[in-house]
């Protein structure tokens, strides 16, 4: 799969949403923690996930957020990868943490090369240079994998570095330029390329910027969930048509029954209430053709 099925996931659904399960502490209901955490956190995205199958086009998961569970973990997460993938999902997985180019080589030969970890995208931090970015292409060209880079993330520091000038450009710029390049000669039926930017919600100037400049770049918009992050920035990263972007969402979408106010045995239609809401929220900004 590649950029285009994701594109026509959003077509069929008119929903540019991905529920993203990188689950905060105290996200998932009481009755569910009788057993391990693993056990626990499998369980609670997994019902999600099939609650959630007819309204959105795209989950995302967290690496880091499983392998903190111990072994099991882990094999929660494949579990749940298999099981995205089976019920029709655009499946997003964020990347373990990449500190050296060997490390990147493992990452792109054990999760795009092999079958345990079965996803159609990685979030990936360019930050140690395109070293930690290259072993993943050859997968991109050959087998229709999908990269995002982290261009301008949403936590509040971000600006500490990402938004400092270096010459005549931002930081966050400058790794734009970057993933526009290695995009070049990746761009599938959609228009948009294969390798494309994580971009943050509570940064409109940014994602104004960036839509603006790189046409083909698909846009991942992260961080409508914090306090500097809302819909009509993330309505920024789209095209004219309604395209070119994905919205993820956690919280909102995850905790809704602790917004509601409810003990969390109704947390799968807190949670498709809170999709259809945000459907029609972004409606408002964004109009899908």
């Amino acid at each position: 799969m590649s950029v285009d099925y994701l594109h026509e996931r959003i077509r069929k659904l008119k929903n540019p949403l991905a529920a993203d399960f990188g689950i905060k502490k105290g996200a998932i209901p009481g009755h569910l923690l009788q057993g391990s955490p693993a056990a626990a956190y499998g369980c609670f995205c997994r019902e999600l996930m099939e609650g959630l199958q007819e309204y959105i086009p795209a989950v995302r998961f967290s690496f880091s957020a499983f392998a903190l569970l111990g072994a099991e973990g882990i094999t929660q997460l494949q579990q749940l990868l298999q099981a995205a993938k089976q019920l029709g999902f655009y499946v997003i997985l964020d990347s373990p943490e990449l500190l050296s180019p060997w490390g990147a080589d493992r990452a792109a030969e054990t999760i795009f090369g092999g079958t345990d970890f079965p996803c159609d995208a990685l979030i990936i931090s360019p930050y140690i240079g395109s070293d930690g970015v290259r072993p993943f292409l050859p997968y991109c060209r050959e087998q229709r994998k999908d990269l995002f880079v982290v261009v301008r993330s949403p936590n509040k520091s971000a600006s500490e570095l990402q938004d400092l000038l270096t010459g005549s450009r931002l930081v966050h710029g400058a790794t734009a330029e970057m993933v526009n390049r290695f995009g070049e000669g990746l761009v599938g039926k959609c228009a948009y390329s294969q390798v494309g930017a994580l971009v943050s919600a509570g940064a409109a100037g940014s994602i104004r910027t960036l839509r603006a400049k790189y046409r083909s770049t698909f846009l991942l918009v992260d961080g409508v969930d914090y306090p500097s992050g809302n819909l009509k920035n993330c309505s920024y990263a789209f095209d004219r048509f309604g395209y070119g972007a994905l919205v993820c969402a956690g919280p909102y979408l995850t905790a809704a029954w602790r917004e509601a106010g409810t003990d969390g045995q109704d947390y799968v239609a807190q949670a498709v209430s809170a999709a259809q809401r945000m459907k029609k929220n972004i409606q408002r900004y964004v109009t899908i053709l």
